[in-house]
């Protein structure tokens, strides 16, 4: 992860840059960058995604992977590894990306971004609204979710291998954390 010596970027910057898998974001006028991540953080990805997207095909709603931006603000623009949007908040998927909070986003943890996720994706998070944020840790197989109360996210409930994942802001929907990790990385 790297981050870029200007003062601040906004949504415009991140235009301009070419298309080259690597992961662009600015949190208050700071770009971000990273590289593309491992293939276990990949599939957990997807079968989160896969999931949601099944959900939303009898429920309503919309459900992306990175890369969709999320745009908080000018220089506010992240892409979460995946976010859910109810049916009744729809009008924030515009054409370029998600405006304002989602009511969902999931971060799956990478070595190299565990603590820009944890700590300042969080609070950016948690200042714009998210209702729900779900940060899955490959490191001790677990799903930490953290809801918004008071306008700010308590202590995270975590999920272990025999949890079911379930939320007031995807109601209906549950996924057993055991299939959600997949098979247990040793060594």
């Amino acid at each position: 992860m790297a981050t870029e010596p200007k003062t601040r970027y906004t949504y415009a910057d991140l235009e301009r840059f070419a298309e080259d898998n690597l992961r662009r974001e600015i949190i208050d006028g700071e770009l971000i960058v990273t590289a593309a991540p491992a293939t276990r953080h990949q599939q957990v990805v997807m079968t989160l995604a896969g999931e949601l997207y099944q959900y939303v095909k009898s429920h309503g709603g919309k459900v992306f992977p990175a890369p969709t931006d999320v745009f908080f603000s000018d220089t506010n623009v992240v892409e979460p590894d995946v976010l859910f949007v109810r049916a009744e908040h729809a009008s924030k998927v515009e054409k370029n990306f998600v405006r304002a909070a989602p009511d969902v986003v999931v971060e799956v943890s990478s070595p190299s971004t565990r603590r820009f996720e944890l700590i300042r994706k969080r609070e950016l998070y948690e200042r714009f609204g998210v209702p729900e944020y779900w940060y899955v840790d490959l490191e001790p197989d677990r799903v930490e979710v953290y809801r918004l109360h008071e306008g700010i996210y308590g202590p995270p409930r975590l999920l272990l291998r025999g949890d079911v994942l379930e939320s007031p802001e995807v109601p209906g929907f549950a996924l057993a954390v055991e299939d959600l990790l997949g098979p247990p990385e040793h060594g």
